[in-house]
């Protein structure tokens, strides 16, 4: 087998632990969310966001060149034209991607704009921005591996970024469990009782904005959404208990990132996308089961 002559092997081993690392951690973060964007029904948002951080890319670009040009400070030497993606990048296409998800917010209630159209017109207007600020920019900078994840580029860096930022929206998430959960099922209701419905929904813009910017190394920016998406809609084919899918959630994510990264192992696949299609099929499988219950 591969994957067994790969972690067999020290120098391949150390090469390929951070991505194991990288990937469980964003299985988890992903699983969490999930739970929270498909109840809510805010899938088409978690694809707005992540395709908006291709415009993220371009002003990373942007900025890396005109640094470059301008005799190469700190900044510019951070974000260079090396192999890996810089932290600095990743903080660039962060703040594109909150302001992408907030402007979609002010549009849809202040613009008169429904909230699908609004995310609509951001989406193509932050992918026509960042294509031509690529072009502009003239950049090295791999930004192929923001669209479509490069296992080889995962590092121990990427790694602990994972880590840290799902511990922080792991904690996140467990002091506001009660107002988020309650805002999450009845936004209306909520408001009555009390919760603070817009800081709800802007915490949680900041966090898909996070999620996505951890996972797009990994699976990319246009595999991302899938990433966000699916372990919740296979957790609540199986249980309608907040804790369980929740559980589910978390173990539907971890076996498609581990299922994805032996199956991409073994057959040469590009590995987000076969992390996507095993949980399609853990999907399809939950779907099955779903369907067997209401039978019996």
């Amino acid at each position: 087998m591969n994957t067994w002559s790969y972690f067999a092997d020290p120098e391949m081993l150390g090469i390929l632990l951070p991505c194991v690392v990288a990937g469980l951690a964003s299985a988890f973060l992903c699983a969490l969310l999930s739970v929270f964007v498909v109840i809510k029904r805010l899938a088409f948002v978690g694809q707005g966001i992540s395709h908006a951080a291709f415009g993220g890319i371009g002003v990373a670009a942007l900025v890396a060149s005109f640094l470059g040009a301008a005799g190469g400070t700190a900044l510019g030497s951070a974000m260079g034209t090396g192999a890996g993606v810089s932290l600095a990048q990743y903080a660039i296409v962060f703040v594109f991607c909150l302001a992408a998800a907030l402007m979609v917010g002010v549009l849809a209630r202040k613009g008169g704009v429904e909230a699908d159209t609004a995310i609509g017109i951001i989406l193509v207007a932050s992918m026509a921005l960042g294509s031509i600020l690529v072009y502009v920019s003239r950049s090295t900078i791999k930004w192929e591996s923001f669209l479509f994840g490069n296992l080889l580029e995962v590092g121990w860096l990427d790694a602990w970024i994972a880590i840290g930022i799902t511990v922080a929206i792991s904690c996140t998430l467990y002091v506001v469990r009660r107002p988020i959960i309650f805002w999450t099922f009845d936004e209306n209701a909520s408001r009555a009782w009390g919760v603070p419905a817009r800081t709800m929904q802007i915490l949680l813009m900041v966090m898909l904005a996070l999620a996505t910017v951890t996972v797009m190394k990994l699976a990319g920016v246009v595999l991302a959404t899938a990433m966000l998406v699916l372990p919740g809609a296979i957790a609540l084919r199986l249980s309608r208990r907040m804790s369980i899918v929740i559980v589910w959630a978390v173990v539907a994510a971890v076996v498609g990132v581990l299922g994805g990264i032996v199956a991409s192992f073994e057959a040469g696949f590009p590995l987000g996308a076969t992390i996507v299609c095993v949980l399609t099929v853990l999907f399809a499988i939950a779907c099955g089961v779903e369907r067997v219950r209401g039978n019996r």
